[in-house]
């Protein structure tokens, strides 16, 4: 039974991360007082923002540590595109 306890418990923490992310997930989606509530157009935009965003932060992080050039090369192209996007939802 005490290898099964330390087992079951990292379980229960992982599911009290998950539910505290979410929730603050949920907070940083509702309007703060005096400020408008977005559009279901807006909260998809800035919901795309957030992906590029991440997406570019995870190539820029394998980037550094890429030693292979074509991958190199690959990851730049990545990081180019990611900009392209990003610089097209700013408009």
């Amino acid at each position: 039974m005490p290898g099964n306890q330390g087992a079951y418990t990292g379980v229960m923490a992982r599911g009290w991360e998950s539910k505290a992310v979410e929730a603050q997930q949920e907070e940083a989606t509702r309007p703060q007082p005096g400020q408008r509530a977005l559009t279901a157009e807006e909260l998809a935009r800035a919901e795309r923002r957030r992906t590029l965003d991440l997406m570019r932060k995870r190539a820029v992080a394998d980037l550094d540590r890429a030693s292979v050039p074509a991958h190199r090369t690959m990851l730049e192209q990545a990081i180019a595109a990611l900009d392209q996007q990003l610089a097209a939802l700013a408009r």
